[in-house]
């Protein structure tokens, strides 16, 4: 009697195709990481890879965080620039760092916060997330990252709480 017999799978019936290496059964080839995913993966082993070297510091993990900033489409940019005025001005125990090849603000080499792209990702929207690091637990539930379509007074009044609240 076969393994599979045994285990109780049935076995293939005739006419099905077979399934090879990286393929479905339909011959569609397999759903993985898109090429964006594997992009940031990239940036994130480069960053670990330069974190493992001489570190010089928060000046120089700025300056990355900025040039990152300035190399992205206006409508990601105003907003990532915004947001680091606000983290600078309202959490300045956050240090700018890179992540995953995204601006993040770290408080004892932990991430609290991070700016996604939403022109990086292919999204709608960009996107204001928190870690593990930063202090919002409310209750058994809240909110851990927002989308953000546009900068207004009343988006920044909410970051700022937002930011004071998670570097605390």
């Amino acid at each position: 009697m076969s393994k599979k017999k045994a285990a109780g799978i049935p076995a293939r019936a005739k006419g099905t195709p077979k399934s090879a290496k990286g393929k479905t059964a339909i011959g569609k080839t397999a759903l993985g990481f898109t090429k964006e995913e594997r992009d940031a993966m990239r940036e994130r082993a480069q960053e670990l890879k330069a974190a493992t070297g001489r570190h010089l510091g928060p000046a120089r993990d700025e300056c990355a965080v900025l040039a990152q900033i300035a190399a992205m489409p206006a409508s990601d940019r105003v907003l990532a620039e915004r947001l680091h005025r606000i983290v600078a001005d309202t959490a300045p125990a956050l240090a700018a760092k890179l992540w995953y090849g995204m601006p993040a603000y770290a408080k004892e080499g932990k991430i609290v916060c991070f700016f996604q792209s939403g022109a990086k990702f292919k999204t709608r929207y960009a996107t204001l997330g928190f870690m593990h690091a930063a202090n919002l637990d409310d209750g058994r539930m809240w909110p851990t990252a927002f989308a953000l379509l546009e900068w207004s007074a009343d988006t920044e009044a909410r970051i700022a709480a937002l930011l004071k609240k998670a570097a605390s």
